[in-house]
């Protein structure tokens, strides 16, 4: 039993030791270390909203009979494939991006003087994405007040978003 014990004894020493040699990099060495740019992301949304509901606060107009009152959209679901990519962007490149995006003047928004890099989420505009996996978005009811009949309802289907950009940075 004794053998067993130090057996033991000596292979979580061995762990600790190696564990030991490790040592931390220092700024200078972890500024020369690479890897992959950017992360992608995909989401296969399904959102449901139970109701969206409008409602008029105005006193009603005696003479018109217009004024408060209530709309609600009922049964509110998005759903569709979205596939994004994130990547840090430097002064240059983000200047470049949102110049070519049709942002007329950046430095409204973002001083290039004092700006550090800037992340940007894009959703590519060549991602391929199966036919009918657009976003979708549809209302089950329309309903007016405490009426309990609906007066339809509404849809917007395949709504492509690829090609969209949006940049974060800290100021």
């Amino acid at each position: 039993m004794k053998l067993i014990q130090t057996a033991v004894a000596a292979a979580l020493a061995t762990l600790a030791f190696s564990a030991s040699a490790m040592t931390p990099i220092q700024d200078a060495e972890l500024s020369a270390v690479t890897g992959q740019d950017g992360v992608s992301i995909a989401a296969n949304l399904n959102v449901k909203i139970d109701s969206f509901v409008y409602t008029d606060t105005d006193a009603v107009d005696t003479t018109t009979g217009l004024g408060g009152g209530s709309v609600s959209f009922n049964g509110i679901k998005v759903n569709g494939l979205i596939a994004a990519s994130i990547d840090i962007l430097s002064k240059a490149s983000f200047l470049q991006a949102a110049g070519a995006a049709g942002v007329t003047n950046p430095g409204t928004f973002y001083n290039p003087a004092t700006g550090g890099d800037v992340v940007q989420i894009a959703i590519p505009a060549d991602v391929q994405v199966a036919a009918g996996k657009f976003l979708n978005v549809s209302v089950d009811a329309i309903k007016m007040g405490n009426n309990a009949a609906s007066y339809g309802s509404m849809a917007m289907n395949q709504i492509d978003l690829r090609g969209t950009q949006v940049w974060i940075w800290a100021h």
